[in-house]
């Protein structure tokens, strides 16, 4: 007669944590299940705690209720519901301490369901406006794209205050989706936004971030398949001037056969190395898991960075995990630089001025991006945003 082993409990080495990848992370709906985050958390390394205004431990502002304005076609059903309600929780549960923050404290949650086979002329655009500089918001957001739709989302932030959310996304088979996330924050606000995204079979999501504003503010898209065939772009631009962080911590979790995704992210910084605010600060972090039962996948990323200024400094670190090599292609590449030199002497060997020269080399650099959003408004807007920025810098 044998005698059953016990397998060894697993010990926590460090900051580790218990999961065995980057898309099995602890998840839970209640803030209490998630220690106080601290500086050397790997995933809190390159943010200034003590600059969330207390998100982070619990000890924020007065809260109060968020402002969330829909705005969407006739087609489209908006609910006001209770965090109980169980389509909220279609999609992956928050798996950092604020995301669930966010979850514990939103007195109520926004359902946008788009029906099936829904062709939708006009996008739906959903506003968040800060509650001012003292006071602290929570809101839950849940798109639900009906199978064979196709929609456009716009997500806006402005105002000032700080606030936290989740947005998250429930695609259907063989729907089409485009999310433009457009953060034009005042510079005093503070918001963490944490975005779960499942793309259903042979669905396609066309998804950009857009940062521009704000003092603080960190964007965590997390994307799954729920089927093969899935197709996932996430795109995403971001200025930093000074006193301003902004973090980009994504996650494509590869977890069926033939599915695609795409990466590109793109940011600009300029400082000011005698002003008394802090310098201008960017961090862009992209996880791509391909699990062992994803063969077929196709995927690739890169984040490309320029540094227009002294007093900035932009941190890029792609990975890439891969559990099988039955895979046509993985990749992934960052920069960080200042101006390409090349580009800049041909432009002013042809009389371009060079500080010129270097706005339409920067401009160029974006267009790559915001060229993709569907929305012509959307898009000439961030093209002007980008414009008015670089009239601001001496180069």
């Amino acid at each position: 007669m044998t005698e059953a082993t016990a397998t060894p409990a697993k010990k926590r080495v460090g900051n580790a944590t218990f999961h065995d990848n980057k898309g099995d992370l602890f998840a839970s709906y209640d803030v209490n299940d998630f220690e106080v985050p601290q500086g050397r958390d790997e995933v809190w390394r390159f943010i200034s705690l003590r600059r969330l205004r207390g998100l982070h431990n619990g000890k924020f502002a007065e809260q109060t209720d968020a402002q969330v304005d829909i705005k969407a076609p006739a087609e489209v059903t908006v609910e006001e519901v209770s965090r109980d309600d169980e389509r909220l929780k279609s999609v992956t549960a928050p798996t950092d301490r604020i995301a669930a923050q966010a979850w514990t404290s939103m007195p109520h949650a926004s359902i946008v369901t788009i029906p099936a086979n829904a062709d939708l002329a006009e996008p739906i655009v959903i506003t968040t406006t800060g509650a001012g500089l003292d006071n602290t918001t929570f809101a839950g957001l849940h798109i639900e794209a009906g199978e064979s739709s196709r929609a456009t989302v716009i997500v806006q932030y402005t105002g000032s205050g700080t606030h936290a959310d989740n947005v998250n996304f429930n695609i259907g088979d063989n729907a089409h989706i485009n999310v433009v996330v457009d953060g034009e924050w005042n510079n005093d606000a503070v918001h963490v936004g944490a975005q779960s995204i499942v793309v259903g079979r042979d669905a396609v999501l066309r998804h950009t971030v857009a940062t521009f504003g704000g003092e603080v503010v960190r964007n965590t898209p997390r994307v799954k398949y729920a089927g093969t065939g899935g197709d996932a772009e996430l795109n995403g631009v971001y200025y930093a001037d000074d006193g301003q962080y902004i973090e980009n911590r994504l996650l494509v979790d590869h977890n069926h056969p033939y599915c695609r995704s795409n990466v590109l992210y793109k940011g600009a910084l300029q400082g000011d190395k005698d002003s008394k605010l802090p310098d201008a600060r960017t961090c862009w972090v992209g996880d791509v898991l391909i699990r062992s039962n994803a063969s077929g996948t196709e995927t690739y990323e890169a984040n490309r960075n320029i540094v227009l200024t002294d007093g900035a400094r932009a941190d890029a670190i792609p990975n890439l995990e891969i559990e099988t090599g039955d895979i046509p292609g993985a990749g992934h590449a960052a920069t960080v630089g200042r101006f390409d030199e090349e580009q800049l002497f041909y432009l002013k060997s042809r009389g371009i001025p060079d500080g010129e020269a270097r706005r339409l080399i920067v401009r160029g650099f974006f267009n790559e991006v915001l060229n993709r959003i569907p929305v012509e408004s959307v898009r000439e807007e961030l093209i002007n945003r980008v414009s008015g920025e670089l009239e601001q810098v001496n180069l």
